[in-house]
């Protein structure tokens, strides 16, 4: 059995990933969709008998609420847990085989006391120069195995090339002004006219590093895109 894991495609499936859905016996997907029309997106791709779980992500807001926060499943004879953040993974499993999460848009696969977890990265719209994953997980009387896949970026990348030039300390000084209103990523970037990505990786080392100032956020991006 053959399972395509997703993550993170905040508003964009790439027609490489379509392709490998539709390949595939079940698609697994951890959150950050960004909009009901990737689910659609992803139901036209896959085959008929194929079936979807899919959790929300921290950027999923109010279309999303139906989704589930986590899931807990089997298939191919291996027991199942999804959910988008690795740090809202339980500590006791149970039975759970495999682990699958996402959030970072950094592709992992590590085994740990008999027990697989992976992230798939991400296969969406592309953040500074991180690489586009996903990755197709097989499962057999023999065990389960993890394949890695390399997409392509077929998306232009001027923008993203200028975005870090518009992304210095006073855009994310307002980004931060507005995130404590309480507004959205996507308003966020309209009222500002900065990509949403940017915008997101802001307010998400904000929440994870509080106290950060915009200077410090600034380094940890620049971290982030150089890998140093």
């Amino acid at each position: 059995m053959k399972l395509a894991v997703l993550s993170d495609t905040h508003g964009l499936l790439r027609s490489e990933v379509k392709k490998i859905i539709s390949e595939c016996d079940a698609v697994l997907h951890a959150g950050d969709i960004a909009s009901q029309k990737i689910i659609d997106e992803i139901e036209k791709a896959k085959r008929a008998d194929a079936p979807l779980y899919i959790v929300r992500g921290n950027n999923d807001k109010e279309w999303a609420e139906h989704l589930p926060h986590h899931l807990a499943f089997s298939l191919g004879g291996a027991n199942l847990f999804l959910v988008h953040n690795k740090k809202d993974v339980p500590e006791e499993l149970g039975d759970r085989q495999i682990v699958i999460y996402g959030h970072s848009h950094k592709y992992a696969e590590e085994w740990k006391d008999g027990r697989l977890w992976l992230n798939p990265g991400s296969c969406g719209r592309r953040r500074f120069r991180m690489e586009l994953t996903m990755a197709v997980l097989e499962l057999d009387e023999d065990g389960w195995r993890a394949e890695r896949v390399d997409i392509p970026d077929e998306t232009p990348q001027k923008r993203e090339k200028d975005a870090p030039q518009k992304c210095g300390r006073r855009s994310i000084e307002a980004v931060l002004r507005r995130m404590e209103k309480g507004q959205t990523v996507s308003r966020i970037a309209e009222e500002l006219k900065l990509e949403p990505a940017f915008v997101e990786e802001i307010c998400r080392i904000k929440v994870t590093h509080p106290g950060v100032t915009a200077l410090g956020i600034l380094d940890k991006m620049e971290v982030n895109k150089t890998g140093r």
